[in-house]
């Protein structure tokens, strides 16, 4: 009898003991699992989890979502961290409504036309969502086939045309088992062969692992150090958000000048925030959320 491919062990492996995510059940459509795939970009699912149930209640469908000021689904966001994905999902929320008659496009070019939608997440939807064969590469991903395929500890920094055609390599030719093979090589580096410490013992490929048969040999490179929040200009940020989110009339600069003594780095942080769409100047002394109201202009 053949022994099972590398693909066959994950993806049955994957079967038996993926998580029960709500964005993976069969009735969740194309719009959930492209609001999720936002969310979890540098975010763990259990952060992502209430907040993806509450946006879904509130904007089932990208039209309900496009019919909102900016400031809302600012506001929704909450404390997830990078508010700018809001912004940008309510932009591609737009853009499906004018450019698709309100529903998320099945075509990968469409997908990434769609403003906010990078190659990650306009792949994993035409995977996920559409059960088409396209290589879906994140973290986790290169990590296995880094380790598991190639012998390597570790797969880079960043990914690299490379990490799409070793991907692409592994899939079965049939879309929807390829689509399957995606989910699972993300299921298994997110839960099994993990950065620090892999549980090789639990992993349905580690007779078969290329980096446990070199004796699993530790990165040369220089490691990754977890980036620091505490004092850091998104610490400041998120602190000038929260009152913001927290008002639907113009919050005075006198009330943020309270969240952080040090002006000069208070006042960086609130010019970005202009700058990057979250926040806008009502007058010389008044700001809030974005789309909070109506249009006024600053004198």
């Amino acid at each position: 009898m053949t022994e099972p491919t590398f693909t066959t062990r994950v993806s049955r492996w994957y079967m038996q003991h993926a998580r029960d995510l709500p964005w993976r059940r069969p009735e969740v459509g194309a719009w959930a699992i492209l609001v999720s795939e936002v969310m979890l970009q540098q975010t763990p699912v259990a952060r992502v989890l209430p907040a993806w149930t509450d946006w879904m209640a509130r904007w089932p469908a990208p039209a309900d979502l496009a019919a909102e000021p900016p400031a809302e689904a600012i506001r929704m966001w909450g404390r997830l961290g990078y508010p700018r994905r809001a912004v940008r999902l309510r932009e591609a929320a737009v853009a499906i409504v004018e450019r698709h008659d309100g529903q998320v496009p099945n075509r990968l070019e469409q997908l990434l036309a769609l403003p906010g939608v990078g190659t990650y997440t306009a792949r994993a939807v035409a995977a996920f969502a559409y059960g088409q064969r396209h290589p879906v590469v994140d973290t986790n991903v290169r990590r296995v086939i880094s380790r598991a395929v190639a012998g390597e500890p570790d797969a880079g920094p960043a990914t690299r045309p490379a990490d799409l055609v070793a991907a692409e390599e592994l899939l079965p030719v049939e879309p929807a088992a390829a689509a399957l093979a995606s989910a699972a090589f993300m299921e298994l580096g997110a839960v099994i062969c993990t950065a620090r410490s892999p549980r090789c013992g639990s992993c349905p490929v580690a007779s078969i692992c290329a980096w446990r048969a070199s004796g699993e040999p530790a990165p040369t490179g220089p490691t990754r150090r977890p980036q620091r929040y505490a004092g850091t200009d998104r610490q400041v940020r998120g602190l000038l958000l929260g009152v913001l989110r927290e008002e639907t009339a113009p919050v005075p600069r006198q009330r943020l000048d309270q969240v952080w003594a040090d002006e000069a780095q208070r006042f960086r942080a609130l010019a970005g925030l202009v700058n990057d769409g979250l926040v806008e100047q009502v007058n010389e002394t008044f700001f809030r959320l974005t789309g909070d109201g109506p249009p006024v202009l600053v004198h």
